[in-house]
């Protein structure tokens, strides 16, 4: 039954959604945490370490974060495939060019898949900075997750990459958002217009919570 569902269009874009969700929910949390990053070293080192002893005594030292971890590569890996196959179903269903022009679709539904690339590439990029420090600037400092982050945002190329990845997620989000809610039965005629808005907010509010950490450290707000 899993394979009968996984092999339909309907069940790759309900896999997708629901996905697409559980990264929702993580972003959030995460641009909470980040924003934490205000309140000073102390405030911010405290809140990295908590992120590792979550659920002790009952789970191991990093036994949280690492789950959360497996359910997050596999949300991802589950996203991305299920719309890389959609995509190529999609080509093969309409090999030529249509006649006439179809309807302009919005900029952010136009850029779902580049800006799903890049989102792909970022994390990959952000992952060796900030986590294993593989490609971080200045030398990783091991449970000081306040002065990595300062170190990254003071070069140009840790703004640029990260800024860019943000827009493109809050664009990704926008889409996003709407269509899950189509996909799991939740849009309807009455429905639509406030779906739409909350994806627009949601897009907006973490866009613009995530790109406040390093304009922080532009600023000297955060240093």
């Amino acid at each position: 039954m899993a394979r009968t569902v996984w092999d339909s269009s309907v069940g790759k874009k309900t896999v997708m959604a629901v996905s697409g969700l559980i990264m929702l929910l993580y972003l959030v949390a995460h641009m909470i945490g980040n924003l934490k990053i205000y309140f000073g070293a102390e405030e911010f080192n405290r809140y990295g370490h908590w992120l590792r002893t979550v659920g002790e005594p009952f789970m191991h030292y990093e036994w949280t974060l690492w789950l959360i971890r497996v359910v997050l590569v596999v949300a991802v890996v589950a996203h991305a495939v299920s719309a890389y196959q959609l995509s190529r179903r999609d080509i093969k269903a309409r090999p030529d060019k249509y006649v006439h022009k179809k309807p302009r679709a919005s900029y952010a539904t136009r850029t779902m898949r580049w800006g799903g690339v890049i989102l792909g590439l970022f994390i990959v990029w952000h992952v060796l900075d900030l986590t294993t420090g593989t490609v971080h600037p200045g030398g990783f400092q091991e449970g000081r997750p306040y002065q990595n982050v300062l170190d990254t945002f003071s070069t140009w190329y840790g703004n640029v990459i990260y800024i860019v990845a943000m827009l493109a997620l809050g664009l990704h989000i926008r889409h996003g958002f709407w269509s899950a809610a189509q996909t799991l039965g939740a849009g309807s005629r009455t429905r639509d217009r406030a779906l739409k808005t909350v994806a627009n907010i949601l897009a907006l509010l973490l866009t613009a919570g995530f790109i406040a950490v390093p304009v922080g450290v532009m600023t000297g707000v955060v240093s």
